[in-house]
């Protein structure tokens, strides 16, 4: 399936709406960054942020969501679509990966009460398997890299008949993903544009597919060296990039999803590119100026309006950025 419809955003709402916590918006406070604070990020102290009253900017504040980031909602919604249709084996879900989509995926396997099983490298931080494992889950640690798991995530799915599930390469991880603009819409219903950051797209290909239903516009905003969607759109198909950028460890896929480029073959979807140093300048303003713990993805989404090469919204123009994750440490704030 490489296509996602609105019907699937509003089933997924429907779905697991209780399940999760409703995105909070709120509006943006202004002000501008001290000179003290400029050297976090050139393009902020270059371009300070315009008044919010006047440009009409708004939070998302996703990262409050359970497990830290928007990955709740698809975990949620595949398990439930699993479960209500009689096709959750007995082995439960499975999944390789460390990160968001593991810690979501074995949070909703506990809410619904079903098995999860997560592969990890060996080099794995004790602090993600530690919190894996508070969740319920089996983690396996296998080989020194990425892919000797995924490989052995694969046979575990072949030999045991467990559920395969996916960080973002599937529509209803993505569809899921997607409610958090239906939520956004309801509090701002004259919204313009929202802004979301691109790893392999999942995120972007459900809000991008609810926010075009709805004729809003859509910037997708990527790291220069984690370009997966961007160079999807200029190949015309999905294409492995490099994967170099402070936000990789959310945004690093080396291939955007089918879904995420069909999703963008709207007129009305717009794709950024922006600098590491405007990603973490844009996350110094969120802590500076809001006292918002974020992770480089969700800066990387604020970057996408300020700054070089950034989408300049219009005068009085509605605009959401959403904030979708917050698994981060402290220590470089």
């Amino acid at each position: 399936m490489t296509e996602l419809t609105y019907a699937d955003v509003e089933a997924a709402a429907a779905r697991i709406a209780g399940r999760v916590r409703p995105v909070a918006v709120a509006s943006a406070q202004p002000g501008n960054l001290p000179a003290a604070e400029t050297d976090t990020g050139a393009a902020w102290s270059a371009a300070p942020m315009t008044d919010p009253a006047a440009s009409g900017l708004y939070f998302a504040l996703e990262f409050m969501q359970y497990t830290g980031t928007f990955k709740a909602r698809g975990a949620q919604n595949f398990i439930r679509t699993h479960l209500a249709e009689g096709t959750f084996p007995e082995a439960g879900v499975t999944i390789a990966s460390g990160g968001n989509a593991g810690l979501a995926c074995a949070w909703a396997a506990r809410e619904a009460g079903v098995p999860a099983t997560v592969f990890l490298p060996e080099t794995a931080p004790e602090v993600k398997v530690a919190r894996l494992r508070s969740y319920g889950a089996e983690v396996r640690l296998i080989g020194r890299e990425y892919a000797e798991a995924a490989a052995a995530c694969q046979e575990f799915v072949a030999s045991s008949g467990a559920l395969a599930s996916h960080a973002y390469d599937h529509p209803l991880i993505a569809a899921g993903a997607g409610t958090v603009f239906t939520e956004i819409l309801r509090q701002v219903p004259d919204l313009d544009t929202v802004v979301v950051s691109v790893g392999g797209g999942g995120l972007f290909a459900g809000v991008a597919t609810a926010a075009t239903h709805h004729g809003v516009r859509t910037i997708a905003v990527e790291p220069e060296n984690c370009r997966a969607l961007n160079a999807a759109i200029e190949a015309g198909e999905p294409v492995d990039v490099p994967v170099d950028s402070v936000a990789s460890d959310s945004l690093g896929a080396r291939r955007a999803t089918p879904l995420a480029l069909d999703a963008a073959g709207s007129d009305l979807v717009t794709s950024v590119l922006v600098s590491d140093a405007a990603i973490i300048g844009a996350r110094a303003h969120l802590w500076n100026q809001h006292r918002l713990a974020v992770e480089h993805a969700a800066a990387t989404a604020l970057a996408g309006i300020h700054g070089e090469g950034a989408y300049v919204p219009s005068e009085g123009e509605k605009v959401c950025v959403v904030l979708c994750g917050a698994n981060t440490g402290l220590g470089d704030l």
